[in-house]
């Protein structure tokens, strides 16, 4: 019997200064910033839902980063830190030295606004990732659920899927035009969920593909990526529900509903 046993990597954290190398228009709700620089060198996210944390200039126009201590990461006294926000690797290329991170342009935010700006040339610090989360290779079925926010892990899921494994995914996005290509075979079932002008944060569209979902036959991990409260609504029904093991459940709040901004791409 397969032991589907999850693990936890630690990496040595690394603050890399990059800068702008160029940009390109994925979809209407989405921009690709790829960075880089000889600081890339040794840069690794082994696993598909990493985040780096991306720094960006303080009120002075200066990248202030913390060391790692063993208490955590700590900022210089005296000094306004970076503010900054948390992203997936896209991918990375350590002989061109470069990384690209996919942004979703919903308004003003820090990150979004940045990356709607930014141009050939522009700084930017990257670190991380602090860990990996190591999902078994040995399920039948990785069902995937997002919002546009997790579009990059989820690219990044189907390309890594392992052998003989089967995916179901579930994505949902603000009309057809922020589709994307993504690898699609007989072993991978793609959903496109369309919320057409409905609200990201009050959207049902993957809830209720779970109201009357058919569990895959075999061992399934679920994995979900969303607004904050749903992806821990969908989580509580798949474990309740679904009587599904909490260790073949992984679900994040990539973004909350009210006063912050995405979490992630």
């Amino acid at each position: 019997m397969a032991l589907h046993e999850n693990r936890l990597l630690r990496h040595t954290v690394k603050f890399r200064p990059l800068q702008v190398l160029r940009t390109e228009e994925i979809s209407p709700c989405m921009r690709r910033v790829i960075v880089g620089g000889e600081a890339l060198e040794g840069f690794d996210s082994p696993s598909p839902d990493d985040h780096v944390k991306l720094f960006f200039p303080n009120a002075e126009g200066q990248f202030v980063v913390p060391t790692m201590t063993p208490e955590g990461p700590r900022y210089p006294e005296g000094q306004t830190p970076s503010p900054s926000r948390d992203y997936t690797p896209r991918w990375w290329d350590l002989e061109t030295h470069e990384l690209a991170l996919d942004f979703v342009m919903h308004g003003d935010g820090l990150a979004s606004t940045w990356a709607a700006n930014a141009q050939p040339g522009d700084a930017i610090a990257v670190g991380g990732p602090r860990g990996s989360h190591m999902t078994a290779d040995d399920f039948d079925t990785y069902v995937l659920i997002g919002d546009e926010t997790a579009l990059p892990a989820i690219g990044r899921w189907l390309e890594t899927l392992p052998d003989g494994a089967n995916a179901d995914v579930y994505i949902e996005i603000p009309e057809s035009g922020d589709r994307q290509e993504l690898p699609e075979d007989d072993r991978i079932r793609i959903s496109w969920l369309e919320r057409n002008g409905f609200d990201a944060a009050t959207s049902t569209l993957l809830e209720d593909v779970l109201t009357d979902f058919e569990e895959p036959d075999g061992d399934t991990f679920y994995w979900i990526a969303a607004e904050s409260r749903r992806a821990r609504m969908m989580r509580k029904y798949i474990e309740g529900h679904l009587g599904v093991p909490k260790d073949w459940i992984r679900s994040t709040g990539y973004w909350k509903a009210h006063g912050s901004e995405h979490h992630d791409d």
